[in-house]
């Protein structure tokens, strides 16, 4: 089970917190067995700051704790707060990265399942697609570029996806995807051969206040076009 650690804590001098956060990281290069760490400010109040610590378990916060690094840097921490910092100790007992959820409902519920009415509710009205398929140059733009996109690709397969890996890196997601369809329609210039083919790739959304923003496409059409018959 994943564990959260948050530490709370007041200080005139954050910026000295931050450069021994920085010492601390690179001072247990290799040992560390936090996963993701983040520090916020109170909007209210200045001189309160929060750092949320996750770990793959509770195990591995303690394996943490032990570390000599990790005592000398709170020992000097606390020399910077303004009175003893307070730790809350959490099991993680749900787990939602909205993110990568909404990249995962383009694949399976719209894209795989057809749901078009579904992408202005996952992706911006100027959205900008940049698809190997088109040629080079400006992206192509909007919902309805999307649309006409997807029901093309529905027009010519029964298709389903799955997700092999998904990345998450800011506001980008990226997602290593495997494609298995049947040609049941014409597909660039290719009439219907009823032939099953599979097909992987990589797609690289970028969000913009919750909504899919842009996207880059990465995939195998050579091999699809040979396994269709297209090509020697």
């Amino acid at each position: 089970m994943k564990f959260v650690q948050v530490i709370d804590y007041k200080t005139s001098k954050f910026d000295g917190v931050n450069e021994l956060m920085d010492r601390w990281a690179e001072q247990t290069q290799g040992k560390r067995t936090a996963t993701h760490a983040l520090t916020g400010k109170d909007r209210a109040d200045a001189s309160h700051y929060m750092e949320i610590v996750e770990f793959e378990s509770y195990d591995d916060a303690m394996k943490n704790s032990h570390l000599p690094e990790t005592e000398q840097i709170f020992q000097e921490m606390v020399a910077l707060c303004d009175g003893m910092p307070s730790f809350t100790d959490l099991d993680v007992v749900r787990d939602e990265q909205l993110n990568t959820a909404a990249v995962r409902r383009f694949f399976h519920e719209i894209a795989a399942g057809g749901n078009l009415d579904a992408l202005s509710e996952v992706f911006a009205p100027d959205y900008k697609d940049h698809d190997p398929l088109r040629e080079e140059g400006e992206p192509d733009v909007g919902l309805d570029m999307m649309r006409a996109d997807v029901t093309g690709w529905r027009d010519a397969f029964d298709f389903t996806f799955d997700l092999e890996r998904q990345v998450t890196e800011g506001d980008d997601v990226a997602t290593s995807w495997r494609w298995t369809g049947r040609h049941k329609g014409e597909f660039q210039g290719i009439a219907p051969t009823r032939r099953q083919c599979t097909m992987t790739g990589t797609t690289i959304f970028r969000f913009e206040d919750g909504m899919i923003k842009e996207g880059w496409w990465h995939y195998d059409m050579l091999g699809l076009l040979r396994q269709l018959g297209a090509l020697g």
